[in-house]
Parts: structure tokens; C-alpha cells; sequence
């Protein structure tokens, strides 16, 4: 996996990112911040404190908050690219 997606059941922005993602064959992982407190945390860590969702936290460490899936294309991109 190359990055964690950090959700809530009733996100519609969670649902409409997850839904392009799985068209465009991008595996990734799901942790709901509703039953984990610790996944909780660095959402929060991640948006000043709020409990922002979609956030998705990459391998490398970074996160990005409700990203567009051209975003998240790119930035596994960058994430293949040794160079990049």
C-alpha cells in the first residue's frame, strides 16, 4: 500500500474518492477515525487539529486532506519516481 486513506462511515467525500480510486485500480488503506482514537490523532496532527476526512497519509509521511484523484495520481507518482 502506499498510502492510508483516514475516514468516517457517513464522509461523502470519503465515498466519492474511494469509489475513483477503486476505478482507477489504486490500491490503499481504509481506517475509520470513529473506531480507532489513535487514527484520530493524526488526522488531527495532520489539519491543525481537526478531524478532517478524506486525509490520506503517504509512505514517505506526507498527507494530503480531501485530495481531487488526480492529486493522488500525482503524488504516487512522485512517490515511484527516485528522481522525482
Amino acid at each position: 500500500m502506499s498510502f492510508t486513506m483516514y475516514t468516517t462511515p457517513w464522509c461523502g467525500y470519503c465515498h466519492r474518492l474511494k469509489s475513483q480510486l477503486d476505478r482507477e485500480g489504486i490500491t490503499y488503506d481504509v481506517v475509520d477515525i470513529e473506531q480507532d482514537p489513535a487514527a484520530a490523532s493524526i488526522v488531527e496532527s495532520a489539519n491543525n487539529g481537526n478531524q478532517t476526512v478524506p486525509t490520506l497519509v503517504y509512505v514517505d509521511g506526507t498527507a494530503q486532506t480531501n485530495p481531487s484523484i488526480a492529486q493522488v495520481k500525482a503524488k504516487l507518482e512522485s512517490l515511484a519516481d527516485p528522481v522525482g
